[in-house]
């Protein structure tokens, strides 16, 4: 804003901060782009209670993505699914096909009245509450969504407790599935199902943190690798991207946006919007003083 920096770390800025620039410096260019990191929920499939796959339905069932969306990006960012949405994401599923997932309905109420007959058969209720430990990240991209998180599982007889975790603790503790259930952050390096499912969703691999394997569905992952033909291979990935959230694989809460801001005088800048990895090359950068 003084005038001493050319431009921001790209994709860095909340939207807060994006306009505070923008009445500070009113000759400053800002843009808001994806960014192909979503915010998700890790549910581990090994420790009870959450090895119930009715309760990890029912912990699915409670998100309010819009609520998310609305408190920490003003109404900014994107509902999907494991693909980055459309129209920047190519793979992403069509909304019709998203509305149709467990959760995905706008209808909050409905879908939470649902949970609470699932959390009932179980056994929780009003005197009677699940209390949980929700673990992430001590930073505020992860710690922001947490605390939302909690706030939307007391609505089915949940009650979770924070659980911060320095950076340096935190992947190791996720990589060692020491959680019950988590907030984390899923940075894709490229808009491509073969990145994104079997970095992810392949059975043991190194990132796939909540220990989902699905050996049918894996095989399903080679065959879409293997498709030349562009629209039917889209078709599969939908398909695949549908049983992942209907398999609560890695609930997703939502794909984030972010803003970058740079001064006139910085030409030849290109804004990524499928990652937020690849762009920081900048060959054809040049400054006009």
């Amino acid at each position: 804003i003084a005038g001493k920096f050319d431009m921001t770390t790209p994709y860095n800025l909340t939207i807060p901060l994006m306009r505070d620039i923008q009445s500070q410096a009113p000759d400053a260019i800002c843009e808001l782009t994806p960014t192909n990191v979503s915010r998700n929920l890790i549910v581990n499939r090994d420790k009870p209670p959450s090895d119930n796959p009715e309760i990890r339905l029912a912990l699915a069932l409670t998100l309010d993505r819009k609520a998310f969306i609305d408190t920490i990006n003003e109404g900014k960012a994107d509902i999907g699914g494991a693909m980055l949405p459309p129209p920047e994401g190519i793979w992403g599923m069509p909304t019709e096909m998203l509305m149709s997932l467990p959760g995905y309905d706008p209808d909050v109420a409905k879908n939470r009245k649902e949970a609470r007959k699932i959390m009932d058969d179980h056994g929780y209720g009003p005197n009677n509450r699940l209390k949980i430990t929700v673990s992430t990240r001590n930073i505020p991209q992860y710690r922001d969504p947490a605390v939302i998180l909690i706030d939307q599982l007391k609505e089915i007889y949940t009650d979770g407790e924070l659980e911060e975790i320095d950076t340096v603790n935190w992947y190791p503790k996720v990589m060692r599935k020491d959680f019950t259930v988590g907030l984390n952050l899923g940075e894709n390096g490229l808009d491509d199902p073969d990145q994104t499912f079997y970095e992810n969703f392949a059975c043991g691999a190194e990132r796939n943190y909540t220990g989902y394997c699905n050996r049918e569905l894996e095989r399903e992952f080679d065959r879409q690798s293997m498709e030349a033909d562009p629209e039917k291979r889209k078709h599969m990935v939908w398909e695949i991207d549908r049983k992942l959230q209907e398999d609560g694989a890695r609930p997703m809460i939502y794909h984030n946006r972010a803003a970058s801001c740079w001064y006139p005088r910085v030409k030849g800048l290109t804004l990524m919007v499928n990652s937020i990895y690849n762009g920081s090359r900048w060959e054809d950068l040049w400054l006009d003083r």
